[in-house]
This record gives C-alpha cells, structure tokens and sequence, in this order.
C-alpha cells in the first residue's frame, strides 16, 4: 500500500531540509575560511548554482539572455553579492547561530524598503512584527551583558543588503521569469566574483577541493529543495519554518565549535519565529509580499 504525505507536510519537511542544507553551507565557508580566503568561498557559492542552471540555459539559449531589465538584474547582483561577502566575513568572526540570527532579519527590512521605494502601505501589525524582530535580534545578541562586537554592524549591513537584494526581485519578478531572475544572478555574480580570485587565485589541495565541492552541494540542495517547498505551499503557511536555520546553526555551532546556546539566545529565536509568523500571516495579501530566502543566498 502506498502512503501518500499530506502536500502541507511534505512542504514544511522539504523545507526543514533546506533550512539544514543553508546551515550547513555556512558551517562549511566557517570551517573553510581558515584555508580559503572568502573571495574565493563567494566565488565558488555562485560557479555551482550556475553549474546546476546549465541544463535550463541550454534548453532556453535562444531566449536566456533576452531582458529589457538589465538595470535591475545588474543592481540585484551587485546588492546580493556584497551581501554575500559580508556575511560570509561574519561568519568567520563570530557564532554561526549569531550571524545567520542577524541575516534573517532581512525580511523584516523589505517591506521597510518597499515602503520607501515602492510607497507601499505597511500597516499597524507588519509594523509591530518589524518592531518584535528587531527586539528579538535584541534579546538574542544581549548587548548589555558583553558589548556589541563592531563586526555584528557589518552583519545588519549584510542583512539589510539582501532586503534590498529581494525588493529588487519583486521589481523584476513583474516582467521576468523566476528562472530567468535566477540565471542572471548566477550568471553576473559569477562573472563578476571570478575577478578578484583571478587576481588573488590559490592553489587548493584535493582536500579543500572536497571541502569547497561540498559546501557547492549543501548550498545547490537548499535552493532545489526550498523552490520545491514553495511550489508545494504558499509562504504564509510554511515560510516560518525558515527560521529553523538559526537553530540547525546553533546545533552545528556547539557540536563543531562547541559554541554556546544559551537561554536569552533560545528566547530571542522565539520572540523572532513568533515576529515572522505575524509576517507572513499578513502577507497573504497581494499588496505586499515578503519573498522567501535562504541564509545563504541574499
């Protein structure tokens, strides 16, 4: 007998994984950046995604390249992949829990900057969310307790890159296909990401070569397997279980790094879950639309 999975459920374990999957990408640029210098972890990031989109470029070669938004794919590579350094900088610096915490405030920002470039109304409870995130990033970081490291502003700069990066694929979204939106990202992030390790390039043993090859397969896994939980589900049902990728980091963090969870962290995550669920439940409506992401694609 067959069983089948109810499409809801299957959705959410869909994107638990991909959340694992994000995770897991940032443990390897962590345990990598020792070896590797970041611009050469960016670069690979992007030359697989591209690798995996070959297939869709061949079979779309007369058209792939056909855009009458040049502008905007250009401004969303530029805004994601500076994002992109950055986070893979502070990931290096502090908790994998912390950094990939702050990068999940994106959502948060956009419609702050929906507000300001599109002047789309943002009403009372989208507000009071934004406000409950940032007092559960707050409570999570704990300032008081031990400062604020100064490498923490880089990772809100990261965080509020990849809004940006997001509002501008809303803006393309309304006359390019999402593949299309994706090819191009892929395409002008690894162009322009292959400079510097041009200029810098090192050799890397087959080891690292294992290692950057891996952290490729966690980050191709975690957008296939995300794209299908939303083909599965809308956002407003499931998209709050993309807030699981600050508890597999912590995981990963303490069993890897032994870095500490602790209780003010615990209720920070929560605090920030139950701020993303009023979110997405009030982004059921048309006018305003929060794009999923994953932590490590911005």
């Amino acid at each position: 007998m067959e069983l089948a999975l109810n499409p809801l459920i299957a959705a959410s374990l869909f994107l638990l994984f991909a959340e694992l999957c994000f995770a897991a990408t940032s443990a390897m640029v962590k345990y990598l950046a020792a070896d590797i210098p970041t611009t050469h972890l960016v670069f690979f990031r992007n030359f697989f995604a591209l690798v995996v989109l070959l297939p869709w470029l061949y079979k779309r070669r007369a058209t792939a390249f056909r855009t009458t938004q040049l502008k905007l794919h250009l401004l969303r590579t530029v805004t994601g992949i500076g994002g992109m350094y950055l986070f893979f900088y502070v990931i290096t610096q502090v908790a994998l829990a912390k950094a990939t915490l702050v990068l999940l405030m994106a959502p948060f920002i956009i419609p702050i900057i929906s507000w300001f470039w599109f002047r789309e109304r943002v009403g009372p409870i989208l507000w009071a969310a934004i406000a409950l995130g940032f007092l559960g990033v707050l409570v999570f970081l704990n300032p008081f307790a031990g400062g604020f490291p100064a490498v923490m502003a880089l990772a809100f700069l990261a965080a509020g890159l990849a809004a940006w990066a997001k509002t501008v694929i809303r803006k393309l979204s309304a006359t390019e296909s999402p593949s299309k939106i994706v090819f191009y990202f892929s395409f002008f992030s690894t162009v322009l990401t292959a400079i510097p390790v041009l200029v810098t390039w090192q050799w890397l043993s087959w080891q690292l070569w294992l290692g950057v090859m891996l952290m490729g397969v966690f980050a191709v896994l975690g957008q296939l397997t995300m794209t299908r939980a939303f083909s599965m589900a809308s956002p407003s049902q499931i998209g709050v279980f993309t807030y699981s990728s600050v508890l597999f980091a912590a995981l990963i963090g303490y069993l890897i790094w032994g870095e500490a969870f602790t209780v003010h962290m615990f209720v920070g995550s929560v605090i920030i879950i139950a701020a993303g669920y009023m979110a997405i439940r009030q982004n059921r409506s048309p006018a305003i639309k929060i794009p999923p992401s994953g932590t490590t694609n911005p």
